[in-house]
């Protein structure tokens, strides 16, 4: 099976518990240093007290502010986190076992030391952990963790999982793509990005351009609620059923010291990041009052049911965002402008946007190249019918992995710290309707996407949101950024003869599941 996942550098994959778990075991006892010693929790700070200047917008408005930078958007996570009040409720599809993972780990077990509810439910394809590594994780009494549709990875063989694939292809194919981070039912971030380094600009190798949406008051209920949709649903199983614990194991007080270590340690975790958590309630003031931050009442979360749709149609159905952004397009009055890392169209999508542009609309779409991409089998896909895609009269760019962009977008610590500059691959999933209409979310232009994982998007009606979500837009459009495909030309000459090759062999592959 094919996801939309890393697969042309190593897959870091979910459980950061991997790490607990292994150093928890040890039962040699030595006295750690407390790298975090010279950092102390304000404790005068709140969620509450930081939002108490906006608390009666919020009841009747929601505050829609754009993240673009990989970096901003992790403060804002772990800054959250840290001020919590009583809940934090999580979706991920990846979180790995690298830097940023282990620190966002660190930060969610002290909101949970401190009395926080912690729930996340996770996909399990991505999960690859031993056993009591998951149980230690959710042994916390204050965590509990949930897999959704179960029975193709954790806990099973790879005989298990072949029979799962060969007999029940359709339902080891449905998988959670939503992200969100929801913090006591009122603040809200989803958008495109998991938890990794490389969706926050860290790796050493290869990022992400990407976007998140925060969101604050009326409409965070929303994501809340098709968060409680999702931890209720049958789908969604709590880690300690699956993996039959035996209720006579008992875990170590200190059990997650080392991991407390890891996370302080300013070779891990770069001081000038702690500070710019420490300093986000001044920040977050700024954001305030820079215009950034729009108050609205035109702003719509949707997302997927659990499981998608009823299966009746095999391994097609469609969903609640499916349908969203077919209206949306067939209701294009002047433009459309559209990121989406993978671009696979059926005979449905490429129809959708013919008539689109038979009508006057303008249409452009930013995609990966073949030297961005971090997919080959989507890319071998779209490469198939990109010369169809354009005869529909759609311009279509792609992403160049030397962007110039990336200076500006890609964080500055890891720039400092670096002699080179890593690749940079698309990964925001965008769309700007007739300079008004701003669509965020996890929804990939494929097959898989429309049919099979569950997505979730945030449909924001503002002409302000619009404009600078499409100046970034535009910029990137930039023969700087990308390369204008043509029926006379297009960019895969770029890369290595091998990578075409490779790419070459996986035309095979279905669409559907791509």
């Amino acid at each position: 099976m094919i996801l939309q996942m890393k697969t042309s550098f190593k897959i870091k994959n979910i459980l950061w518990i991997l790490f607990i778990g292994l150093l928890a075991c040890s039962e040699k006892k030595e006295t750690a240093t407390d790298f975090c010693s010279q950092i102390h929790r304000n404790e005068d700070i709140t969620l509450s007290t930081e939002l108490e200047d906006v608390a009666e917008l919020m009841k009747t408005k929601t505050g829609v502010y754009v993240l673009e930078d990989g970096s901003g958007s992790m403060v804002a996570r772990a800054w959250l986190c840290e001020y919590a009040e009583k809940s934090i409720d999580i979706q991920y599809f990846i979180f790995s076992t690298d830097n940023i993972g282990l620190i966002a780990c660190d930060y969610l077990i002290r909101a949970a030391d401190r009395g926080i509810k912690v729930r996340i439910i996770v996909d399990d394809i991505m999960v690859n952990a031993d056993i009591e590594d998951l149980l230690t994780f959710s042994s916390h009494e204050n965590i509990t963790v949930k897999i959704y549709n179960p029975g193709v990875n954790l806990g099973k063989n790879i005989f298990n999982k072949i029979q799962k694939f060969t007999t029940d292809f359709r339902n080891a194919n449905q998988r959670m793509h939503n992200k969100t981070f929801i913090v006591d039912g009122k603040v809200v971030i989803t958008g495109g990005r998991n938890i990794a380094d490389e969706y926050f600009d860290y790796d050493h190798e290869y990022n992400f351009r990407d976007r998140d949406v925060l969101i604050l008051g009326n409409e965070s209920s929303e994501v809340h609620k098709s968060f409680e949709d999702f931890w209720n649903s049958s789908l969604s199983q709590n880690v300690t059923s699956i993996l039959k614990q035996d209720l006579e194991t008992t875990y170590l007080k200190n059990r997650f010291d080392k991991l407390h270590e890891y996370a302080c340690n300013p070779e891990n975790f770069w001081p000038q990041i702690r500070k710019r958590i420490a300093d986000l309630p001044a920040t977050f003031n700024n954001i305030k009052n820079s215009g950034k931050l729009v108050w609205l009442d035109d702003i719509t979360f949707i997302s997927d049911i659990p499981g998608k749709n009823d299966g009746q149609s095999g391994l097609g159905g469609g969903g609640n965002s499916t349908s969203a952004l077919i209206d949306l397009i067939k209701n294009a009055k002047s433009s459309i402008n559209i990121q989406t890392p993978y671009l696979i169209t059926t005979d449905l999508g490429k129809n959708l946007l013919k008539e689109a542009v038979d009508r006057g609309v303008k249409v452009r779409i930013l995609t990966n190249s073949l030297a961005s991409t971090d997919n080959i089998e989507a890319f071998s896909s779209y490469q198939t019918d990109r010369t169809k895609l354009l005869k529909t009269g759609v311009r279509i760019f792609e992403f160049r992995p030397d962007a110039a962009e990336r200076i500006k977008i890609m964080t500055g610590e890891l720039q400092e710290k670096l002699d080179h500059k890593p690749i940079f691959g698309l990964h925001a999933k965008s769309m700007v309707i007739d300079n008004k209409t701003t669509v965020i979310g996890t929804f990939n232009l494929d097959p898989r996407s429309a049919n099979l994982n569950t997505e979730c998007i945030v449909i924001v009606n503002s002409t302000e949101i619009a404009k600078g979500v499409l100046e970034g837009m535009e910029e990137e459009f930039k023969p700087t950024n990308s390369w204008e495909t043509t029926l006379d030309f297009n960019p895969d000459s770029e890369v290595t003869k091998l990578k075409r090759l490779k790419t070459w062999t996986r035309k095979i592959l279905p669409k559907e599941i791509l």
